[in-house]
């Protein structure tokens, strides 16, 4: 359930500004849209409420059908997404977003110690979560800071439009187009976490990383336990590395974080 004790739904006299004089807009120039998937339909109108009353255009949805019927009707410039959809797994829903779209995600998972789906979440692509029980002035808080960098992301140019490509160990990562390719040329998928993470090595490589600095290069809430890193090296090496149990591109320094060990070359 959603928190409703106290001050956690008041309406009046809070001081929120509106996304509407933040002026977070879509690429259309409109007002940013937020869509709900949520199949809780007293939590669905709590949200749709509030968000209404702050100014937000909201639709909602409550199951896979829904939610890519309103993603392929309408410009939507964030999504919340329940991971707890009834018979429908929320993460798989996650994953059917990013296979054709990068629109921000915010994923609410129903237990405060669900790591795993909290970090897997992130991993597939989230950016950014909360847990059950909320409150709404949190919720509304969290959207206009996703939104916000969305925004930003789109207006800033690239820091070094020329740069094109990274070249490692027979491997090729095309910035432009965001993707990986072996020795052989066959593309390899990245997650969203995955593509931030080898980046941030690539620009810093045969240099000590810490934990820390890859946590922000990833963009990761500052919530998120110190060990998904370590997921993320993991599943990095497994795509990487000819034997991911002795690491020879992404090597551990102890105490320190993780180096990028080998030649990195900009083409």
């Amino acid at each position: 359930m959603i928190a409703t004790g106290g001050n956690d739904v008041e309406q009046g006299g809070m001081g929120v500004t509106s996304l509407h004089d933040l002026g977070l807009r879509g690429s259309s120039g409109r007002q940013a849209c937020v869509l709900i998937v949520e199949d809780d339909p007293a939590l669905q109108r709590m949200i749709v409420t509030y968000f209404l009353e702050n100014n937000i255009h909201t639709l909602v949805a409550s199951d896979r059908q829904e939610m890519l019927s309103q993603l392929g009707s309408t410009e939507v410039n964030l999504v919340i997404l329940d991971l707890r959809l009834g018979v429908e797994d929320g993460l798989d829903l996650l994953r059917e977003i990013r296979l054709s779209s990068e629109v921000p995600v915010i994923i609410i998972t129903g237990q405060r110690r669900d790591d795993v789906d909290r970090v897997v979440g992130l991993e597939l692509g989230a950016d950014d979560y909360l847990t059950k029980p909320f409150n709404l002035r949190e919720l509304l808080a969290r959207v206009r800071a996703v939104l916000r960098r969305s925004d930003i992301g789109r207006t800033t140019p690239a820091r070094d439009p020329d740069r094109g490509r990274f070249r490692f160990c027979g491997w090729q990562l095309d910035c432009r187009a965001r993707r990986l390719t072996d020795a052989e040329g066959a593309p390899i998928a990245l997650t969203k976490g995955e593509y931030a993470l080898l980046l941030a090595f690539l620009e810093a490589p045969q240099r000590p990383l810490s934990r820390e600095h890859l946590l922000r290069a990833t963009r990761m809430h500052e919530d998120v336990f110190d060990r998904s890193i370590d997921v993320q090296i993991l599943r990095l090496r497994r795509k990487l590395e000819r034997d991911p149990s002795a690491p020879r591109v992404i090597q551990t320094e102890r105490g320190l974080g993780y180096v990028f060990a080998v030649p990195v070359e900009r083409i």
